[in-house]
This record gives C-alpha cells, structure tokens and sequence, in this order.
C-alpha cells in the first residue's frame, strides 16, 4: 500500500481550488503531427509559480499545524518547490526560508524573494542545499519540507491529475517528468485508480538519472553527479516515499540526452508558444524519443515548469536553427 491514496488526492482538491484554477489541457496539432498520434500538453507552466509545484505547497502548508506555522518552514530547492512554498506561505502567513544551490537560476532565486522567502544560498547543487537544510532545520527548529517524502504535499501535486481525467477520462499514456517523483508519484496514484491500465512513464535527463537508475535496479542508488540544465531535474539521491510509490505504480522509465530536452523545449515554444523549463519539455523528448511505441494512442505530457533560466535560450533557439536549416 502507498503512503498516499487516491482519496487523500480528492481530500486535497477543495483546498487546492480555493486558491488555484484548473490549469489546460490541449491537444497540439504540430506535435500530435510530428508523434502521428494524438500528444496532449498539461501546462502546469500555467500556474502562478509557473510550474506544478505550487498545488502540494498550498495542500501542505494548509495542513500545518499551528506549532509548526509559528516555527516557520524551510526547504531546499532549485526553484519550483521553494516558489511553491513561498507562495503557500505567503497566502498563509507563514515564515520561509528555502535553501538553494550557489549558481542557481537566477530568476527563480528572484521570484521566490519577492513571494516573500528568505534565501540561503549554499552548495554546487540541489542534493549539498539539502544537506545544509535539514541542518538548519535541525538547529533553528524550522519545520522542514522535504521536496517528495511529504504525504501532503503528493497529494496536493496529484490534483493535476484529477483535472486530466475530468477533461480526458481515458488517456493511454501519461509522462511525466522526474526530480524526485512527487508529480509522477501523484500522477499515478490517481491514473491506476481511475484508470488502471493507463501507463505512467517517467523521464529523466541522462546526466542526471539517479532515479532511473534506482528504479531499474530495485533499490535506492545514489550517483555522484547530477549535470543537466534541467535544474528541475538535477538530482544526486532518490527520495524513500516517491521511490516507493514509482516501483509500485510506474510502468516505465526513458532518459533523455541534453541537446534532446534543447530540441524539446524549442518545438514546444514553436508549435504551441509556450516557454518550458528542461524539465518542463522532458515529457515532449521521450515521447518523441519513444515514438515507435506510442503509435495509435492518446499520450498525455506534464509540461511541469515554465520558469526556463534564460541564459539557455539562445542554446535552445541555436537547436531551432539546426533543425529549420536545410542541408545545402
């Protein structure tokens, strides 16, 4: 049995639309055409954040006991999960402070200052800014929020999936992108209740694959490096909770390469003009990248962020070019 259950979702979506509003679902022509099949988007870039984080932050911080809001929370992010926590603090009352790499995105490091949050800046990526966190939390007597072993907050991400079925009650396949697994932990605990067989595909960067790789062994499995511009998915070390959930629930894992997710994020702006984030695009990249396997279905995309570093977007719009450019 999961920590979490589809009736502790549906617990969380009165709370979670209090505040927020159903974010689309469209089937995009130019990226159905280009799969042959019908690929629909899910844009949680829609959300006030810009990425899905923010529905597990509004059902958590909600929850909170009064002891614990007094204490004020504390985090550690690369940017979605500390926006989604300033966010839900703000419109709670509640003290902040999330803990990010030195060299983060800078305009995610903005944007949860001006929500209100209170920003540590600490180690080379998102597994050292977790480390010095939960130190933190220890010593300060913060409550910690961990980005995935958190029963609230999955259930609050998995309300996105909810608002899937409602619009789309039979989908084949859903990918979703993969941090630490609370959006595809969320994801499927509601696709496998509703519609068991729904396949639940995670994606990964392949520089960045600690889950993946854990997931395909049967175990939890560090790596030492997580090196992508996909911040969103740069992580070093599985999370116990979500890697739970993927070995019951997840029906497959693909890895993507760097210039892969670039493409992805390029083909999303041009044919539908939204911006993704890397980790926003992945589940665009492995199904164009699993296409073969897809033929004849109704494939649904989590296009988890928007909240793209701009630096990387000439890098993105340079793949456009290769791509548009015919051979002379």
């Amino acid at each position: 049995m999961t920590a979490v259950s589809y009736s502790d979702v549906l617990a969380a979506m009165p709370e979670v639309q209090r505040v927020l509003s159903p974010t689309p679902l469209y089937e995009w022509p130019g990226l159905s055409e280009q799969l042959g099949t019908s690929f629909y988007l899910k844009h949680e870039n829609h959300q006030p954040v810009g990425a899905f984080k923010v529905r597990g932050g509004i059902h958590l911080v909600g929850r909170l006991q009064e002891a614990e809001k007094a204490a004020g929370i504390i985090g550690s992010s690369t940017g979605n999960h500390g926006q989604s926590l300033a966010f839900a603090s703000r419109h709670f009352g509640v003290n902040c402070t999330i803990v990010v790499p030195q060299k983060n995105n800078p305009d995610k490091v903005r944007a949860m200052r001006l929500l209100g949050a209170t920003i540590v800046e600490h180690g080379r990526d998102f597994d050292a800014a977790r480390e010095e966190t939960e130190r933190l939390a220890a010593a300060e007597g913060y409550r910690y929020v961990h980005s995935a072993n958190e029963p609230n907050l999955i259930a609050g991400v998995g309300t996105m999936a909810v608002e899937i079925f409602e619009h789309l009650p039979d989908p084949d396949v859903i990918i979703v992108p993969i941090g630490l697994g609370s959006g595809i932990c969320g994801t499927a605990i509601v696709a496998k209740h509703l519609r068991p067989q729904t396949r639940i595909i995670g994606v990964q960067a392949e520089s960045a694959a600690a889950v993946a790789d854990s997931w395909r062994r049967g175990e939890m499995h560090a790596l030492p490096s997580a090196d992508t511009w996909a911040e969103g998915m740069a992580t070093r070390v599985p999370a116990a909770m979500t890697f739970d959930i993927m070995r019951e629930l997840m029906d497959d894992v693909v890895l993507v390469g760097e210039d892969e997710l670039r493409r992805a994020a390029y083909e999303i702006l041009k044919e539908t003009h939204n911006l993704a984030e890397g980790a926003g695009a992945a589940s665009w990249a492995a199904a164009r990248k699993i296409r073969d396997q897809l033929a004849g279905q109704t494939v649904v995309g989590i296009l988890s962020g928007g909240n793209l570093d701009l630096r990387e977007l000439p890098a993105i719009l340079k793949c456009g070019d290769v791509i548009e450019t015919p051979p002379s």
